[in-house]
């Protein structure tokens, strides 16, 4: 499916959920993609201010996947939580929520694809 870039897409979410392979895998069907780096801003509806995307997708992976993802000496629980406190505003505003921990790249992508079809004039 190629799409015409009608919208804009924001993605959210703690770091190696998944956002920057689904940001160049929707950006490869001609979607217009904002990754939009909420997790590391105190300010809480960020995501709105920068970008006010019509569609908010937020990813999310547990601790234990993101250190499968990084490796141990990523971060720390605490990082973790702390990013999770600065999403909280966008993932009550999201208008998709996709845990990530055990879907392969693709399989986020096609999730995110099929959410999206409403959305995309084809």
């Amino acid at each position: 499916m190629t799409a015409t870039p009608e919208i804009t897409i924001g993605l959210v979410g703690v770091c190696a959920s998944g956002k920057s392979s689904l940001k160049e895998r929707l950006e490869q069907r001609g979607l217009r993609v904002r990754h939009i780096a909420q997790e590391h801003s105190y300010v809480k509806d960020m995501w709105k201010r920068l970008t006010n995307p019509e569609v908010l997708i937020f990813l999310d992976a547990s601790f234990d996947t993101t250190l499968l993802r990084r490796g141990p000496s990523f971060w720390n629980l605490q990082d973790y939580q702390t990013q999770q406190e600065r999403l909280a505003h966008a993932r009550q505003h999201a208008d998709f929520v996709l845990a990530t921990d055990n879907l392969t790249p693709d399989q986020v992508a096609e999730r995110a694809l099929e959410f999206l079809q409403p959305y995309l004039k084809q």
